[in-house]
């Protein structure tokens, strides 16, 4: 930077000519030379008394360098010619440090008088006087004397002349320039470039402040993903995640000590495939040294709410498995900041078993989080499943506020907190100001954890698009905070600060169940996403469970043998998908569009590879031959709507005839589509496909398949066959009906009211259930924040305001259509409300159909449509639901475990998230309803159970999406409420009986059998293998057993998962160890080597153990970690031992 013009020496008005030496005769060269030899003698004499001086007086390192510059510009000027001006060197070194910035300097006004340092000229001019300032006391300033020297002619105007001969004049003059010469070169070295000391580490007996530097970069929000990358669309949000890994880099390599953690791998894969090797170098050294550090490290940070654990599981491999194949790292820290609530499944599943060390959050409820500070208690050791124990617990943090930095201390640059200002030759210098607001804050935290370690949080979404000015102030900070002394900076990670506390050898809280619900404010409960974007979350659900099907024919067919299509590609939009603003239906509409549109272009290429695989499969080609089979498969991933081509054939010559692949003829049923389903696919599909479809199938053909396990089957339908035509049965009810209606071709019934039409009993003769139930639909009004308050219904938040019921519209009659497999019971509640009960005749649930909208607001009323199901069962307020479809967790009507729950919203503070389903149960009896998508659901009161469908606001609930959920479908000029059709199911059971059926047939839900159809010519064609299964004919899995992940890597090797799908207690037969025998489960190919590996499969099982931290819980002496799990595989009998609800991970190599 350039000097200010008060610190340099003045010479008012005066001018200096050119200084020339006389020219001297050649009879006066022996007197010059005795002059020069008594001016030896004197220089000598003087460096000897100067070195006696420095003897004396210890001069810092500042004063050692002006001295040294000085006699060096001493020396040029001895030997200048005549025309060298010494003023032009000086200017050319001022120019040179021009940019050079004064760190260490204050502003005058704010220097006390003893840190002032003096220099004169020895003959005491004053002015020849210049005043350094510094932060700090000088040393003993060094006296400088003036160098003699004869000049011809000096013309200054001088006002002390007169006071002085011209012999001394000269002499003095020429030690006014070499003054200044000697005061520019001291003003210059004050303002060297500053080095700030940031290479501190913790400091027993101080509190240790922890600066973990991250930003926190959503996967899509709103704006899309890659929008977010690149840093287009800024008119929404000026967001660049491209500019923050650019900017990172380099300020990372300009000091050592400085740390930085990542999370999100979408972003940082999309920005390591553009770098150059040179950079990738850079890099890896990097994380190698620790200054960058992956933690979480999955593709994106999953919801925890309405995510499923195996998809969970998969976006967290793919992160994982890259950071270790590229980098040799392993992520050793959860980082769940930013999801609403916090899940059991997190902890246990997604933490301790793939290696976390330790798990971070900022979001708890807001009453929860005023007691755990009060009672210190924000970190605790968190045991997520009560089949696993203690070798599930993970140590588990939630923020004192947010996952930002304190009050003041935001350093983005658009930000608007004080940054350190320690240049003292500007204004506003701020370092003790600074310093105090930083141990102010530093001594609040504190006071809210225990041990002597804190965690600051620096950063937040989005931040560090130039990271330099986070780092500059960081700098600043660590220096002066610790030279302060009061409390120790340093940079750190998670992973730094974990270890700190497990050194502390403190005793822990220990927490059970899991974080939900959330809410921020009394009247804010973060339950409303849990059903928010029904449609979206139903594509996620129904895409995934194809996944795990694509997977396995992937693997059947030779992956990396046959070469071609792949399944990666919706691998990543799954992956992607899973985000907290994703999958939970809060981003913005453009947004929620480009997830669907990743799904659907992810799903085509799988289509080919499930295609691809099955027409090498059937004809029995090798690998090599499988890119293009003579056989072509289709598939209808619209048949919500009705629309399925390659299924739809003439009945003109009549019914269909349906075999199996042996010629057996199958009993089959044909029922007739109903309007409103025929009117769906007419609007849908033309919004889908762009063409008007004004006819389509007027039946579906339904038969019962058998498909073995690991494996497929193959059914003809031919023409001219004897299928039951099913023709429909009308009811219309009044009340001198008497008669009720009975549905149900086999052991369960549902009986219906003869009068009003409504589900009145639920009769199964096989487990002698008989009980009262009734089923119904309402809505709850959204509110709109009006009424003093400013809180609205949305997006994220459920707010009800007052709850309407809907009454069905009895001019439309009940219509029934009975057959021999099953029974369909059709409801046409209201103009946009639609429902199928079907029960079979081999099962004993009920399947309940729904189409949900356009839901209508022209009364301007937000609505949200839930139905609900009321028995007699005595629950008292107790009721169970899934964690992410794994564990059920007990929850209680208004009541919190950890806290005295003050109750403010009696329904959306009751609700939780159902991914799997919910249950109640008395002693007697136990109902339970499964769902196809995760949904928000509750027992509002005794006997009952409730689950929200569809929700259509008008108003925004101000968390920051900035759009109302008004979901809307235009084909051309029209424009609709969004119609939504998805299915749950419903069941009845002896008490303790019910676990059965959420298990097994939960997993057919999660996982249904996946539709292929092709086309043959020769009706009676047979293929060369039309039954087909992985394993031993005589070997099935255990009914408590079930297959997660089977997949072919890029390295051949196959990662394999199996999961035990019951808890401890929770089924008298099936909650027990099980057991899998690989040598059955892969009867053609021979194990070559078998790696039990993590959860996430980057690192062996048995080094993850070896490394695992074992926390102390508070009540216990002994440090929690005891290992309930099942012993090591013998690679000799390949047998897997599987405890109440493990899950094992393998990697497996074939011969």
């Amino acid at each position: 930077m350039r000097m200010k013009n008060a610190l340099r020496p003045k010479f008012r008005k005066k001018s200096v000519h050119l200084l020339k030496l006389k020219k001297k005769k050649k009879k006066k060269k022996k007197k010059k030379k005795k002059k020069k030899k008594k001016k030896k003698k004197k220089k000598k004499k003087k460096r000897k008394k100067r070195k006696k001086k420095k003897k004396k007086k210890k001069n810092n390192n500042l004063f050692e360098r002006m001295k040294n510059e000085f006699f060096e510009a001493k020396d040029k000027l001895s030997s200048r010619g005549t025309h060298d001006d010494p003023d032009v060197e000086v200017e050319k070194n001022v120019r040179d440090k021009e940019t050079v910035e004064c760190d260490t300097m204050k502003s005058p006004s704010s220097v006390p008088e003893h840190e002032m340092a003096v220099l004169h000229d020895d003959a005491g001019f004053a002015s020849s006087t210049i005043v350094v300032y510094q932060d700090r006391p000088l040393p003993t300033p060094v006296e400088i004397e003036p160098i003699p020297m004869e000049i011809e002619k000096i013309d200054v105007d001088d006002p002390l002349e007169s006071h002085k001969g011209r012999g001394h004049q000269k002499k003095r003059k020429a030690a006014v320039l070499l003054v200044f010469i000697v005061c520019v070169v001291c003003v210059l070295v004050e303002c060297k470039y500053m080095v700030y000391n940031t290479s501190h580490g913790t400091v027993p007996g101080k509190i240790n402040v922890h600066l973990v530097s991250h930003t926190h970069d959503d996967v899509g929000w709103l704006k899309t993903v890659d929008q977010y990358y690149v840093g287009s669309n800024n008119s929404i949000q000026g967001a660049c995640v491209q500019n923050v890994l650019d900017s990172l880099i380099p300020a990372l390599l300009a000091d050592k000590n400085r740390k930085f953690i990542y999370v999100e791998q979408a972003f940082f894969q999309r920005w390591w495939r553009n770098q150059s090797d040179d950079m990738k170098k850079k890099v890896r050294m990097l994380v190698k040294s620790g200054q960058l550090e992956f933690i979480n490290g999955g593709m994106c940070m999953h919801d925890e709410a309405t995510t499923h654990y195996i998809d969970m599981i998969d976006q967290t491999t793919l992160g994982h498995r890259f950071i270790k194949q590229e980098f040799d790292a392993i992520p050793r820290i959860g980082w769940q900041i930013d999801p609403f609530g916090h899940s059991a499944v997190q902890a246990y599943l997604l933490g301790s078993e793939v290696g976390f060390d330790a798990l971070y959050f900022a979001r708890i409820d807001y009453q929860d989080r005023a007691k755990r500070k009060d009672e210190k208690k924000l970190e605790v050791v968190w045991q997520g499943s009560k089949s696993l124990g203690s070798s599930s617990q993970i140590f588990t943090g939630a923020f004192k506020t947010h996952y930002s930095p304190p009050d003041g201390f935001y350093f983005e640059v658009n930000d608007d907190s004080p940054v350190v200002q320690d240049d003292t030759s500007l204004f506003d210098y701020n370092v003790d100001e600074r310093v105090n607001d930083f141990v102010a804050a530093a001594l609040s935290m504190a006071n809210v954890t225990r041990s002597n370690h804190v965690m600051w949080t620096m950063g937040d979404d989005f931040k560090y698009q130039y990271a330099e000015t986070w780092y500059r102030n960081m700098d600043k900070l660590i220096h002066y905070v610790n030279q302060d002394g009061r409390v120790n900076a340093l940079y750190s990670t998670p992973s730094i600060y974990t270890d700190a506390k497990y050194k502390s050898n403190d005793s822990w809280p220990l927490k059970t169940d899991d974080f939900f619900p959330y809410a921020d404010t009394k009247n804010a409960y973060w339950t409303g996403y849990f059903t928010s974007r029904p449609a979206i979350k139903g594509y996620v659900r129904m895409m995934s469970g194809y996944y795990l099907a694509a997977r396995q024919l992937e693997f059947f067919r030779g992956r990396n043998k046959a070469g071609g299509h792949t399944t990666d590609s919706l691998a990543d939009a799954l992956a992607i998908a899973q985000h907290h603003d994703a999958v939970t239906g809060t981003e913005k509409q453009h947004v929620a569009n480009d997830y669907a549109k990743r799904l659907s272009r992810g799903y085509k290429e799988s289509e080919d590879v499930v295609a691809e695989s099955l027409g090498c499969l059937t004809q029995s080609l090798s690998p090599l031959k499988c890119k293009s089979p003579v056989t072509k498969f289709s598939q209808c991933p619209l048949l919500n709507i009705s629309y399925c081509p390659a299924t739809e054939v003439d009945l003109s010559h009549g019914q269909r005839l349906v075999s199996d692949s042996a010629g057996n003829k199958i009993l089959s049923q044909l029922i007739p589509i109903v309007k409103v389903s025929i009117s769906i696919r007419k609007f849908y599909g033309t919004a889908y496909t762009g063409r008007n479809s004004s006819t389509g199938p007027m039946y579906w053909l339904a038969f019962t398949a058998v498909v073995p396990p690991l494996g497929f089957s193959t059914y003809v339908i031919t023409s001219g066959g004897s299928s039951t035509l099913i023709k429909p049965v009308s009811f219309t009810f009044d009340e001198s009906q008497n008669g009720d209606i009975q549905v149900g071709p086999g052991s369960l019934k549902l009986i219906y009211s003869g009068i009003d039409g409504k589900l009145a009993q639920y009769v199964n003769s096989k487990s002698s259930v008989n009980i009262s139930v009734e089923q119904s639909f309402i809505y709850y009004s959204g509110h709109d924040g009006s009424n003093g308050t400013t809180q609205s219904s949305g997006a994220y938040i459920f707010r009800p305001n007052g709850t309407f019921g809907i009454e069905p519209d009895r001019k439309n009659p009940l219509t029934v259509f009975k057959g021999p497999l099953f029974d369909e019971v059709h409801e046409r509640i209201s103009s946009w409300l639609y429902q199928i009960t079907r029960v079979f005749k081999d099962k004993e649930h009920a399947e309940v159909e729904f189409t949900v909208g356009p839901i209508p607001i022209e009364d301007g009323v937000g609505k949200e449509i839930v139905t609900q199901i009321k028995t007699t069962i005595k629950n008292n307020k107790t009721f169970y639901t899934d964690s992410n479809g794994r564990d059920f967790l007990q929850r209680i009507r208004d009541y919190r475990a950890d806290w005295d729950l003050q109750v403010n919203q009696p329904i959306a503070g009751n609700y939780y998230p159902i991914n799997l389903g919910i249950y109640i149960k008395d002693k007697s009896t136990e109902l339970s309803v499964l769902v196809d998508r995760s949904v928000g659901g509750s027992s509002i009161a005794d006997g009952g159970v409730e689950i929200m469908l569809h929700r259509r606001l008008l108003h925004d609930d101000g968390r920051g999406v900035g759009e109302h959920l008004n979901e809307t479908v235009c084909v051309r000029d029209s424009c609709f409420g969004l119609a939504v059709n998805g299915k749950y199911y419903l069941r009845l059971d002896t008490g303790g009986e019910g676990s059965k059926w959420r298990r097994s047939f939960g997993q057919q839900i999660y996982s249904p059998l996946l539709l292929a159809f092709t086309v043959e010519d020769d009706s009676h064609t047979k293929f060369p293998v039309p039954s087909f299964s992985a394993m031993d004919p005589s070997y099935s899995l255990p009914d408590n057993v079930g297959i997660i992940t089977l997949q072919e890597l890029k390295d051949e090797s196959v990662l394999l998962r199996l999961a035990h799908l019951y808890e401890v207690g929770e089924n008298k037969d099936l909650s027990g160890t099980a057991t899998v025998e690989l040598k059955k489960v892969f009867r053609n190919k021979k194990i070559k080597k078998i790696m039990e590996m993590s959860l996430s499969a980057n690192q062996e099982r048995e080094e993850m153990e070896k490394k695992r931290l074992s926390w102390k819980v508070e009540s216990s002496n002994e440090k929690q970690g005891t290992n309930l799990r099942r012993s090591p595989v013998d690679p000799e009998n390949l047998v897997v031992e599987l405890a109440p609800m493990e899950i094992r991970t393998f990697i497996i190599i074939f011969s």
